[in-house]
């Protein structure tokens, strides 16, 4: 699935970006879905809200469970300061998480394709095992800026083995928040892990905790090296788990849908107070 020239490129700069990997029929198909998904999702009174920048805050009940379920998260700004929505509710979903990759028939075709299982092979996961997805919106307008961090702090393994695969379901430019990323920052410590709180309950409201484990802060947007990866709907960019990258703000008028899926390596040591955690009966199921 990947040439020599591709693997020592992935290993060089930690990430890989592979045009057309997934046809445009697909794409529409799964942001068909993912449409319906929210048009029959009714959110509860906690109206929770997604932001890496203030995760802490908004660790509650809802995010907690989502591991083993499929929930629909707020952008930040889709509330004025009255708690009403600014604009329709399918206009206001910053992400749709995190197993409907093994919840929703669309999205298990989706994630399961041999082909993401040969890649994954390809860079270094003998036994890949996928963990999350998220279907983001990045809406119009209130599209929120998603800070500079590595996938390694939320889906830690020992050793680190998490890969992400992120798909442009649309066109990702600058203007509508594209990811952004410094070539072979990979290759730098791991800054932060992100903790659940409380072992004895995996599903309790009892919030979570970042721990910083480097002084100075990761490569970021005011980084010599900085790129923007504009991509084209159908491009797949794997990232590797310790890659710090990020997406701006989208102020456009138009939405950036993509699709992300996380996988881990069965070998590696999954720790009970990662956020995400699945019940027993709800194992993780191997790429193909």
């Amino acid at each position: 699935m990947l040439t020599s020239d591709q693997i020592a490129r992935y290993n060089a700069d930690g990430f890989l970006v592979l045009p057309d990997f997934v046809s445009l029929d697909d794409c529409a198909r799964l942001r068909k879905r993912a449409n319906e998904i929210v048009e029959g999702w009714e959110p509860s009174e906690e109206r929770s809200i997604f932001t890496t920048n203030q995760q802490e805050r908004v660790s509650n009940g809802e995010f907690l469970a989502s591991g083993a379920s499929t929930w629909c998260f707020f952008e930040e700004e889709a509330f004025n300061s009255d708690g009403v929505l600014v604009q329709a509710k399918e206009l206001s979903i910053n992400k749709i998480g995190h197993a409907q990759h093994d919840t929703d028939e669309e999205f298990k075709r989706f994630a399961y394709n041999p082909a993401i299982g040969e890649v994954a092979r390809a860079v270094g996961m003998p036994d890949p095992l996928a963990l999350q997805s998220m279907y983001i919106f990045k809406q119009p307008r209130i599209g929120g800026e998603v800070g500079v961090h590595q996938d390694a702090t939320f889906l830690y393994t020992n050793p680190i083995t998490v890969t992400g695969f992120w798909f442009a379901i649309e066109d990702a430019t600058i203007d509508n928040g594209c990811l952004w990323a410094v070539p072979g920052t990979h290759r730098g410590p791991l800054y932060e892990l992100f903790k659940r709180n409380q072992l004895d309950d995996p599903v309790a409201a009892d919030g979570t905790t970042m721990e910083t484990l480097e002084t100075e802060p990761p490569p970021g947007p005011d980084s010599p090296g900085a790129a923007p990866l504009e991509v084209k709907a159908g491009t797949l960019i794997v990232l590797h788990g310790l890659l710090p990258h990020w997406s701006g703000v989208n102020r456009s008028g138009l939405s950036r849908h993509a699709y992300s899926l996380h996988c881990i390596d069965s070998s590696a040591d999954y720790p009970e107070w990662n956020w995400l955690q699945r019940p027993a009966e709800f194992p993780l199921r191997q790429l193909r």
